[in-house]
């Protein structure tokens, strides 16, 4: 069984995007990317860091000089954990409720609906 990746928060999140985007990384260089997109302080993004690795979802190698950070999961283990979740939380863990929701109020283009069926034809029956 795999491990159980820990929550991440909407900040966090945006701290992985950028490790995931090129990684290693020092802090220094993710702040930098963030500060990019967002007003943060350099004292948040460090905070958020270390957040990360306290909650083991980043890694840091000290081998060198500076340290450097890794994600500790792929950018797809994350999102499918967050799903889940979300899955759990919103439609008692059920996604033939969720999508039945979002088809029913979302306008789908003839491409977006010959996409869906593709994919579900595609996909192996439970036995």
């Amino acid at each position: 069984m795999t491990k159980k990746i820990p929550k991440i928060s909407e900040s966090e999140w945006e701290v992985m995007h950028v490790l995931w985007k090129k990684t290693p990384q020092t802090a220094n260089e993710v702040i930098s990317s963030i500060q990019e997109q967002t007003d943060w302080k350099a004292k948040t993004v460090r905070t958020l860091l270390d957040r990360l690795v306290h909650k083991e979802v980043v890694g840091v190698n000290k081998d060198q000089r500076i340290y450097t950070f890794v994600p500790l999961y792929s950018q797809e283990e994350c999102q499918r954990a967050e799903a889940q979740s979300f899955l759990k939380r919103i439609y008692g863990g059920t996604l033939k409720s969720m999508l039945v929701q979002f088809i029913k109020e979302d306008s789908l283009s003839e491409d977006d609906i010959k996409e869906l069926r593709s994919i579900l034809d595609e996909k192996p029956k439970k036995k």
